[in-house]
């Protein structure tokens, strides 16, 4: 993921296409000789830009890793939907491992210097991690929706959750194939200056611009509008079979439960949609040649794709720290205790797929407290 390249070694600039869906361009935002006005090469916006990545990659390497352990470590934690959580938490660690890095690297050094395989290799594993990510969060939505609102006592066996998971990477896969098969890494020359710079761009067939402007739009679709209805649509009806749920012990309980199910739907979505569509407008726009002219396109474009990353470290919030159990398990982490019995009082982790109290797969009816 890195800023859109704007040079083609004559001195005007020209956008290589990028996909949205990975939040990807090719370029290290490349100047022409003489343009110095760039503001990311300013020391105090490099610290910022490197400080900013650089949290963004210790939290989400933290807490998707905690996430990641806790279903590993704790026998019981291992249900249909925890494996879905695992799934998202191993995509965020992927696009924290093979996206973050680099990106920061060709912002700040305006070229790629990883040589002629990684330019193919990194930049299809970005888009397949991003792809991942977006897909099992669709996937956790659709499977709370079908227990949830369907009252489905019977879960889906490990087999088929594990045959959905292996569908998405294959998906993923095949979306994110585009990103890695049409690139080119090349040397920009500046003869005038005696200046060679590697450059890692996209180069689509026929060598037009208009394939790359196709995928883009392709890819917003498919990453994000259509994601986001679908997992708005399931999670509101959620809220509504929440809301007229009568629990049959204590009213109050239940609406505790229910409100803190509501609360833990509505940052899903929101946290979802704040944090990518900055990123996609902006793309959109780029590809559409609207923002390309502005001064400071490089610096806009890097803080909303920092915005879009923070989804990377908000969904182990969102998934495992607003849950009790998953709380506790952290806490156990880092005292280095390993005392399982002592998540409650939401359910211990035999008992709670029976009372809905976790994340747990389908339940018979009960709300669970967290989707």
């Amino acid at each position: 993921m890195s800023p859109p390249d704007t040079s083609n070694g004559t001195g005007e600039g020209e956008a290589a296409e990028t996909g949205p869906s990975v939040l990807v361009n090719d370029s290290a935002g490349l100047r022409p000789p003489g343009f110095d006005s760039d503001v990311t090469k300013h020391i105090g916006v490099q610290i910022t830009l490197i400080t900013a990545y650089s949290l963004i990659i210790m939290l989400g390497l933290l807490g998707n890793s905690l996430v990641i352990y806790m279903i590993i470590r704790y026998r019981n934690m291992r249900t249909v939907t925890n494996f879905f959580i695992a799934n998202l938490a191993l995509a965020d660690l992927l696009v924290d491992t093979l996206c973050l890095p680099f990106t920061l690297v060709y912002t700040l050094l305006d070229e790629w210097k990883f040589g002629a395989v990684s330019c193919h290799m990194v930049f299809f594993a970005q888009a397949l991690s991003v792809h991942v990510s977006i897909l099992t969060l669709t996937v956790i939505a659709l499977e709370r929706y079908r227990c949830i609102v369907f009252h489905l006592g019977r879960r889906l066996t490990w087999g088929s959750s594990f045959l959905i998971m292996a569908l998405t990477w294959i998906l993923s896969a095949v979306l994110a194939a585009p990103l890695g098969i049409f690139r080119e890494y090349h040397i920009e020359e500046f003869p005038s200056i005696n200046l060679r710079i590697a450059v890692c761009s996209e180069k689509w067939p026929n060598g037009s611009s208009r394939d790359g402007v196709i995928y883009s739009l392709s890819m917003l679709l498919l990453q994000y509008i259509i994601p986001l209805a679908v997992i708005s649509y399931a999670y509101i009806c959620i809220w509504v079979k929440l809301k007229n749920h009568v629990s049959p012990s204590s009213r109050n309980d239940s609406i505790k439960r229910r409100k803190k199910t509501t609360k833990m739907l509505a940052l899903v979505v929101v946290v979802f949609a704040i944090c990518w569509l900055p990123f996609h407008v902006f793309q959109l726009a780029s590809d559409l040649d609207l923002v390309l002219r502005f001064k400071e396109y490089k610096l806009i474009y890097t803080v909303f794709h920092i915005v879009a990353m923070c989804s990377t470290f908000a969904n182990p919030l969102l998934y495992g720290w607003m849950n009790k159990n998953y709380r506790n398990g952290f806490l156990m982490v880092f005292r280095c205790e390993d005392k399982p019995e002592s998540f409650h009082p939401e359910g211990s982790f035999r008992t709670r797929s029976m009372r809905g109290m976790t994340l747990n797969g389908c339940n018979g009816g009960h709300p669970p407290t967290a989707v």
